[in-house]
């Protein structure tokens, strides 16, 4: 069962290009799917049955949470259960049609309604104090700084800002070249903050930055070393705490930012899906809701009636 698992992994990252969060995803929770097989005494695919897929299901729901105490009434979110059975119906759909199993039986497993969070975006305060360059100048404020400006300017993921790479910039230009999700690539402009925070930090910060084994990515850790993403994480998360912002702030809010602020100033729609990297325009009209507030303060303000 592990060698078929291994197969739709491979084909994830040669075929599909999936990114490395995805593959890893999917990954644990199909082997999960095995391992609880396997203690069925299941012991090849072909065994498997749509039933076998329902009870793994109900099994993952009820089962208890990792590291929470076993009285912690808290089970699996709608969520989680989501992404497993994602995963399930895409490694049947591959299985089939690369003929290593006759039948796909997770086709009529359903996917359980998700509701959708409304993103969270940062006010135009709380981005001006985030923003406010740090003293002493030092090379990994510089570096802070310079994500901090790109990831609002131009509304980059967290992946997106550890992988960038020196080629990829065009600061000259005004824009920057992005491979997001399932290496797809994208132009986004730069604004004029960001390519100024981006200059004095290749200038001053990065040159102080680099030894003999770092790579060609723009941010560099302390060590010279290319950001894990949870690295990343916890560098902004002390940066906004220095900044004295109280609010539980995540990386992603400055890209949900960056297209809130956007949708308020009167940008296309069509416009900020491209520049988000989203694949579907539904993806993007959350935002919609986010600006709906705004919108209607402007009616108020400017409507005869309003």
């Amino acid at each position: 069962m592990q060698t078929l698992v291994e197969d739709f992994l491979q084909y994830l990252r040669h075929e599909r290009g999936q990114s490395e969060h995805t593959q890893k995803t999917y990954s644990s929770l199909l082997n999960r799917f095995v391992a609880w097989a396997q203690q069925q005494k299941l012991m090849d695919w072909k065994s498997v049955e749509l039933g076998h897929l329902q009870n793994f299901l109900l099994h993952e729901r009820d089962r208890p949470l990792v590291n929470l105490p076993k009285e912690d009434p808290r089970k699996l979110s709608s969520g989680s259960v989501y992404l497993s059975i994602a995963a399930l119906r895409a490694f049947y759909r591959f299985a089939e049609n690369e003929k290593m199993l006759p039948l796909n039986v997770a086709e009529h497993l359903s996917l359980p309604r998700r509701w959708k969070r409304l993103p969270k975006a940062l006010s135009d305060a709380e981005i001006k104090q985030l923003l406010a360059p740090e003293n002493p100048e030092t090379p990994q404020s510089l570096c802070d700084q310079a994500i901090l400006e790109l990831a609002y300017a131009s509304g980059l993921r967290l992946a997106e800002l550890c992988n960038v790479r020196l080629e990829q910039l065009h600061l000259e230009a005004g824009f920057i070249n992005v491979i997001g999700k399932g290496n797809k690539e994208r132009v986004v402009p730069v604004g004029r903050q960001a390519v100024a925070a981006l200059t004095r930090y290749l200038e001053a910060g990065r040159a102080k930055l680099v030894t003999p084994r770092s790579t060609a990515n723009v941010f560099l850790t302390r060590r010279g070393t290319l950001f894990a993403a949870v690295t990343l994480w916890w560098r902004i998360k002390q940066r906004v705490k220095r900044a004295g912002i109280a609010r539980n702030i995540t990386p992603h809010m400055l890209r949900h930012s960056f297209a809130t602020h956007l949708l308020e100033h009167g940008a296309d729609l069509r416009v900020i899906q491209e520049l988000l990297g989203h694949a579907s325009i539904s993806t993007t009209e959350i935002y919609t809701h986010v600006a709906g507030s705004r919108l209607r303060e402007v009616h108020r303000k400017f409507h005869p009636r309003g």
